[in-house]
């Protein structure tokens, strides 16, 4: 599994996530799509339980949710998740299935962009879904 990609897609909804019931909530789902909010909920509803359980996942789920942007919080959390889901298998083939079987969805909402400038140069790296290179 890759957790950035689970990070990277639960982010813009962590805020929501934490204040359900209010208009940031119907933003969220204007923004990126009815799919992709109830998505975000199915995975957390799963993860939170173990978050909450382990003080430094739920900081760091806190301070994402405060700031989405923030590469320092996402990484904080990424690690964290993967703590978790690597000491509960049955989990992780959980969270495994439902973005696997949601990744057009996720794709939506997440966004890889390399830039590559000069000659011959070569990057490598991994990704799911569509991707389009384009040469100039």
């Amino acid at each position: 599994m890759n957790f950035a990609v689970l990070v990277s897609f639960l982010a813009p909804f962590l805020p929501s996530l934490f204040n359900l019931g209010t208009k940031a909530a119907e933003s969220v789902a204007e923004k990126f799509g009815e799919d992709a909010w109830e998505k975000a909920k199915s995975l957390w509803s799963k993860l939170r339980p173990k978050v909450e359980a382990k003080p430094l996942a739920q900081g760091a789920a806190q301070e994402l949710a405060q700031n989405p942007n923030d590469e320092d919080a996402r990484e904080a959390l990424t690690k964290q998740l993967q703590k978790i889901l690597e000491a509960d298998p049955a989990l992780a083939a959980e969270i495994a299935r439902l973005l696997e079987d949601s990744s057009e969805t996720v794709h939506k909402v997440v966004n890889v962009t390399q830039s590559v400038k000069g000659d011959r140069n070569i990057t490598f790296g991994q990704s799911d879904g569509t991707v389009n290179i384009n040469q100039s």
